[in-house]
């Protein structure tokens, strides 16, 4: 079923004053790729019928990844991709989150903060796979969005529940196959290469916001493994090519502010709704706007990737190891 109201309706509303809004140019443009999406502006083509001569005109995508019209594609080659390499093992979804102190630093230097965010979370879980003498295997993807479209930087992380030994054997992180690694182990560990990192790179920046990123306990939260590969699959065609927010969730756009639904995690994900103002909606959307050379590509251990797979889920592995394994 088509939405009543989308992303695009809010930004032709808005009109020229996003110009205003104080926007960077990459956001911009990402901007006006959306508001043209399957719209005469991109042009079209026209799809015949061979037997009935029926004829069809339909406009050309853009193609852009933020663009809530044109993930579904790219979602289902991607998973069908995957679907290939999976092992009968167990699989654990991991969730390594920022706290909000880093946020204010996260709009003036996205690339530093999100690279430092999977290099972080990689040699966690590569310190914990280490003590077990065995290589770990991980599939991260990066969501920098709340429900209310609030800043919210995490890493989604596909992990399956053991490693390779240096036979090149699988072995597994424990014998029942029900648990991973100690979350509150991974909690500070991960907080630990996050400032470490981030100091080196950034190190005017850390000194800012140190206290406040040492204050409270970092969470690595640990679900249950999932119940088969086929739940891995349907897990991430829900979340690798994710946006920000769907059209389904916009229920109303007048000419001041824009309705959307969003669930409330602090009373069990209990279902509202938010009105924003057209400046506002775009402002928040645009936050979640990934720099330039964050594609959602895969590469091992590839800077400036939205999507990254490691160790022995890393593209060489894959293509000389994965099916012996």
């Amino acid at each position: 079923m088509q939405p009543r109201f989308e992303v695009a309706d809010v930004l032709r509303k808005a009109g020229a004053a996003i110009e205003n809004y104080g926007l960077n140019t990459w956001q911009l443009r990402t901007l006006y790729a959306i508001k043209k999406c399957r719209t005469a502006e991109l042009g079209g083509h026209i799809d015949a019928c061979d037997s009935c001569g029926n004829l069809t005109v339909s406009y050309n995508s853009c193609r852009n990844r933020h663009c809530p019209k044109c993930q579904g594609n790219k979602r289902e080659d991607w998973i069908q991709a995957r679907s290939t390499e999976l092992l009968p093992v167990p699989y654990f979804h991991l969730v390594f989150t920022l706290p909000d102190s880093i946020n204010f630093l996260a709009i003036y230097q996205l690339k530093i903060v999100y690279d430092t965010l999977f290099e972080a979370t990689w040699e966690t879980l590569q310190r914990f796979g280490k003590a077990k003498q065995m290589q770990m295997g991980m599939i991260a993807v990066l969501h920098t969005w709340g429900q209310q479209l609030s800043l919210h930087p995490h890493l989604h992380c596909i992990v399956p529940g053991g490693g390779v030994d240096k036979d090149g054997q699988w072995k597994n992180s424990r014998a029942d196959g029900k648990f991973l690694f100690p979350v509150k182990a991974l909690s500070k560990v991960f907080r630990a290469k996050f400032c470490r990192k981030l100091k080196a790179k950034s190190p005017t920046q850390y000194e800012q916001i140190l206290q406040e990123l040492w204050q409270k306990p970092w969470v690595v939260f640990a679900k249950k493994p999932f119940g088969s590969p086929k739940s891995v699959v349907e897990y991430l065609g829900r979340y690798t090519h994710k946006i920000a927010i769907s059209n389904h969730r916009i229920k109303n756009i007048d000419e001041q502010n824009v309705t959307f639904d969003y669930k409330d995690y602090r009373v069990s994900g209990f279902k509202k709704q938010m009105t924003l103002t057209h400046q506002e909606f775009i402002r928040r959307f645009s936050l979640h706007i990934l720099p330039k050379r964050f594609t959602s590509s895969v590469r091992p251990l590839g800077s400036g990737v939205k999507i990254r797979h490691y160790g022995f889920l890393s593209s060489t592995w894959k293509r000389q190891k994965l099916k012996l394994l």
